[in-house]
């Protein structure tokens, strides 16, 4: 073997060992059907979606939420570019993603949440989960719903045992407990 192949062996040998070593578990994707009916959908229309890792033991009614971020569509034109993407689109998000990090289920990586409910929360909206345009142009397609994107999610996520949630931030549950008054 050549010193190059060796190389590139050991490259491989590490690079498996890095993957197969991580620490992370992987959470299928929720799509919110329900949502659909009250206008909550992504750029282009497809149901919002999320991913949640339940809770266990002592964390069974603690919650940590993460709204995944993006950036902001801009203009028609940006808006069309993501729109088939994972950020204007739930049936471009991944199936199962990797929860690492705070996220993670394994309490060596994660000691302050790993047996809470963990989720993360798909971004499609273009709009930081604000938009809440009721007609849609007929020659974009465009769905400019964010807001009802997240209250979609949030209802779905109360219903699925949030509501009995012991450990949740005062800040997030004020905004909440607002928008869930307001619809």
């Amino acid at each position: 073997m050549s010193n190059g192949t060796v190389q590139q062996w050991i490259y491989s040998f590490v690079t498996l060992s890095i993957v197969f070593r991580t620490e992370g578990l992987f959470v299928n994707i929720t799509y919110v059907l329900s949502g659909v009916a009250k206008g909550a959908v992504c750029l282009d229309g497809s149901p919002p979606a999320y991913h949640h890792d339940k809770g266990f033991g002592t964390g069974v009614n603690s919650w940590l939420i993460q709204m995944e971020g993006g950036g902001w569509c801009n203009n028609i034109s940006t808006c069309l570019s993501r729109k088939n993407t994972r950020l204007g689109s739930s049936k471009q998000m991944v199936e199962n993603l990797a929860f690492s990090g705070i996220l993670s289920n394994l309490p060596q990586f994660n000691p302050d949440f790993y047996n809470w409910n963990r989720v993360k929360v798909g971004y499609c909206d273009g709009s930081s989960f604000t938009g809440d345009v009721q007609a849609v142009n007929p020659i974009t397609n465009l769905h400019f719903r964010g807001a009802r994107v997240f209250l979609a999610v949030m209802e779905d996520l109360l219903a699925k045992g949030m509501k009995n949630a012991e450990n949740v931030p005062p800040f997030a549950f004020l905004s909440l407990s607002q928008m869930l008054r307001r619809s």
